[in-house]
C-alpha cells in the first residue's frame, strides 16, 4: 500500500457501530438523459411540490456518498442526489471533466426534470460544481450548502501532493488499499463500517483516467475569481479536524462570498456529512426551508 503522509488523519481503525440507516422503502437508482450528451444516475425522494435540491457528491463517490443522511432529510423537500460524469454508474466520456463541465450537467439536469431552480449542495469537489452553476446561472440557484470547501486546489499542499505522488501516474486496476485510504483520509470520526465500504466500492468504479481527468481538473480550476459574483444565500459546512482544508480557507470563501455563513462541526472531518449525517441533515433542511 502507497503511503500519503499529507492526507493522513491519525485516526484510529474504523469502529463498527450501526449500519445505515434503514428506509421503509430503498431508494431506486434512476438514468436520465441529458442534453450535454451523457446519461446519469440518480436517485430521487420526497414531495414533488417542495423545494428542489440537488446533492452533488466528491471526487471519485457517487450519489450513494449522501446515502447515509437521506433519510433524515425532511420529506417536504424534493430531493435528487446526482451521480456525476465519470462516476459511479454515470456515463464516462472520454474528456469533460473541467468545473464548467460538471456545472453544465447540473443545468442540463433541471431542464430534464422540468425545473427552474433549485437549492445546490456539495461536498469536496462537488462544491466547487456547485460554485460554479451558481457563478454560471444566478437565476436558477436558490441556495448553495457546501461541505468541506477549498479555496484553492492548486494552492492545497495536501491535493498537490496527492496528484504528484499519485493520482498523476494512476493505472488500472485501482489498488483496493489506496482505494480504502483515499476514503478513509476523510475522517476524523468513526463511522460504521458498511459506509465506508460503500465509498471503497463507488471509488474502485472509477478508472484511472477519470481519477486523472477529475482531479486536473479541480486542479485547474478558477472558482476563486469569480466568487463575489455569486447572489445566492450561501452555507459553507466544516469539520474543525478536516486534514484537508484550513480554517484560512473557509475565512476566505467567507470574505468572497457576500451572502456566506459558516457552521462548524467540532471533531468532525473532510467528510461531516458521513460521521453525523442526522446533524448534517438537519442543518440542512433548516437552510432549504429558508431558501423556499
Amino acid at each position: 500500500m502507497i503511503d500519503y503522509p499529507s492526507i493522513r488523519t491519525g485516526i484510529s481503525p474504523v469502529r463498527r457501530r450501526s449500519t445505515l440507516t434503514k428506509r421503509d422503502a430503498p431508494l431506486v437508482q434512476k438514468a436520465i438523459a441529458l442534453s450535454t450528451g451523457l446519461t446519469l444516475r440518480y436517485v430521487e425522494q420526497g414531495d414533488r411540490s417542495g423545494v428542489p435540491l440537488v446533492l452533488l457528491h466528491g471526487v471519485t463517490d457517487s450519489w450513494r456518498s449522501f446515502e447515509a443522511a437521506l433519510p433524515h432529510l425532511s420529506q417536504s423537500i424534493h430531493a435528487f442526489a446526482l451521480t456525476q460524469r465519470g462516476h459511479g454508474d454515470s456515463e464516462r466520456p472520454a474528456s469533460g471533466y473541467r468545473t464548467r463541465d460538471f456545472a453544465a450537467d447540473i443545468a442540463a439536469f433541471l431542464d430534464a426534470m422540468g425545473l427552474r431552480s433549485a437549492v445546490i449542495v456539495g461536498h469536496s469537489m462537488g462544491t466547487t460544481n456547485a460554485l460554479r452553476f451558481a457563478i454560471d446561472h444566478p437565476q436558477r440557484t436558490r441556495g448553495l450548502f457546501t461541505v468541506g470547501t477549498f479555496a484553492s486546489y492548486r494552492r492545497n499542499a495536501a491535493v498537490t501532493d496527492l496528484w504528484e505522488s499519485a493520482i498523476a501516474t494512476m493505472t488500472d486496476p485501482i489498488d483496493p488499499s489506496f482505494a480504502r485510504e483515499f476514503q478513509q483520509s476523510t475522517l476524523a470520526q468513526p463511522v460504521p463500517d458498511d459506509l465506508l465500504q460503500t465509498a471503497v466500492q463507488e471509488s474502485l468504479k472509477v478508472p484511472a483516467p477519470i481519477w486523472r481527468a477529475a482531479f486536473a481538473g479541480m486542479l485547474e480550476d478558477a472558482c476563486a475569481n469569480d466568487l463575489g459574483e455569486i447572489a445566492a444565500p450561501t452555507v459553507l459546512l466544516w469539520g474543525d479536524q478536516d486534514a484537508l482544508i484550513p480554517r484560512l480557507d473557509q475565512d476566505a470563501l467567507l470574505d468572497a462570498i457576500v451572502d456566506s455563513r459558516l457552521i462548524v462541526y467540532r471533531g468532525a472531518g473532510h467528510a461531516p456529512h458521513w460521521e453525523e449525517p442526522e446533524r448534517f441533515a438537519q442543518d440542512l433542511t433548516a437552510f432549504v426551508e429558508r431558501c423556499g
